[in-house]
């Protein structure tokens, strides 16, 4: 299929412009849990103690700043701007606890950022949720085939306390950087911390050097 292939091909050149650039996190080379942290086999629930609710037709998804093409859709439209894709990845939070083997469903990031056509002075990723909380990275540190705008959970619909109905999994940062309740995502030329980044966190938040605080 033409589009298929027009995609393939977009996603070619963002991996190839991205390789190597910015501080992204190095793939681990060592133990599969990062140090400091210690498993769980539940799902502990962290957040800002906001819980907005999910209204379908009230619903928005936008992309924006350095983009060719913004995006500005409802729930029906989001779900249906590319196919599904599933991806099992570790998750790990800065408060110490890891999990393995999560099975997200959802929006694959290098799929979007295709669709999108990120501008050549694109950097990096501002993420907004309906809590009114931020946080920034690295464009380069999405680039990756296990990035996913992610609305289900084991295949179930996100559940509203994991950050439903929609939610961003960075995998290789730790978990504060896979913001909850996501609706805008903007590529900026300039970095903009977020939330947790302008009250102490660290500015990038690698797991595997223990970057919790700046």
């Amino acid at each position: 299929m033409e589009y298929d292939e027009k995609m393939l091909e977009a996603k070619r050149k963002l991996l190839e412009r991205f390789r190597n650039k910015g501080p992204s996190a190095p793939a681990p080379t060592h133990d599969r849990l990062p140090p400091g942290q210690h498993l769980t086999t539940g799902f502990p629930i962290l957040d800002l103690g906001v819980h907005p609710q999910f209204h379908p037709k009230r619903w928005r998804f936008q992309v924006e700043g350095e983009v060719e093409q913004p995006i500005d859709v409802d729930w029906d439209g989001f779900v249906q701007l590319l196919p599904k894709k599933d991806q099992v990845a570790d998750f790990h939070c800065v408060t110490t606890w890891s999990k393995y083997d999560v099975t997200w469903g959802g929006l694959n990031f290098l799929d979007l950022a295709a669709l999108v056509r990120p501008t050549e002075t694109a950097r990096f990723l501002i993420a907004h949720s309906a809590d009114g909380y931020t946080t920034n990275m690295p464009l380069a540190d999405c680039m990756d085939e296990d990035v996913i705008l992610a609305y289900e959970l084991s295949g179930q619909p996100l559940p509203l306390e994991h950050g439903g109905p929609m939610r961003l999994i960075v995998p290789k940062l730790y978990a504060w950087k896979s913001a909850k309740f996501l609706r805008k995502l903007v590529f900026t030329a300039q970095d903009q911390p977020g939330f947790w980044e302008v009250r102490g966190y660290h500015n990038h938040g690698d797991p595997w050097t223990e970057e919790r605080h700046g």
